[in-house]
């Protein structure tokens, strides 16, 4: 599967007083209507834990000049998700209070409706709630071959 371009995003969620997220290429569309998208997370992850108890969380779609971001939120033993916004324009959505990166091609605000349990990871189809903002002036930042790219356009 790592021959298959995917793009990639950032998924946080607000648990409490903390802030959890990390990166994922595994966000996708599943519906216009209504509107639905899904997310797999590894079923041992914090973030999958905390999804499991709660419903609603943020994705932020990442731009292509946004490899940093991807690179702190997919590191092992990260800290919490505020520490990792430091110094990146960030506000918290209204729907979720999940953080929400600017400066990406897109954002949303997700409310699950389902999980699915499949192998070791978890999948999590959500109701859109809101979309934060779109940008298409920026090109994505996609995963490919086991590293972020661009796309040429």
């Amino acid at each position: 599967m790592a021959q298959l371009a995917a793009g990639v995003a950032v998924v946080t969620a607000r648990e409490g007083r903390d802030d959890i997220g990390t990166t994922v290429s595994t966000l996708m569309s599943v519906s216009l209507e209504p509107p639905l998208v899904l997310v797999s997370l590894a079923g041992k992850g914090y973030l999958n834990e905390v999804l499991l108890r709660q419903d609603r969380w943020a994705a932020s779609l990442l731009s292509s000049d946004q490899t940093a971001v991807a690179s702190r939120f997919a590191a092992a033993g990260r800290p919490s998700a505020r520490l990792l916004v430091a110094g990146t324009p960030h506000h918290r959505g209204p729907h979720t209070e999940a953080l929400v990166i600017e400066g990406g091609v897109a954002a949303i605000e997700a409310e699950t409706t389902k999980v699915v349990v499949a192998g070791d990871h978890t999948i999590f189809i959500a109701a859109v709630l809101a979309v934060d903002y779109v940008d298409a002036r920026r090109q994505p930042l996609v995963r490919l071959r086991s590293r972020y790219r661009t796309i040429a356009t």
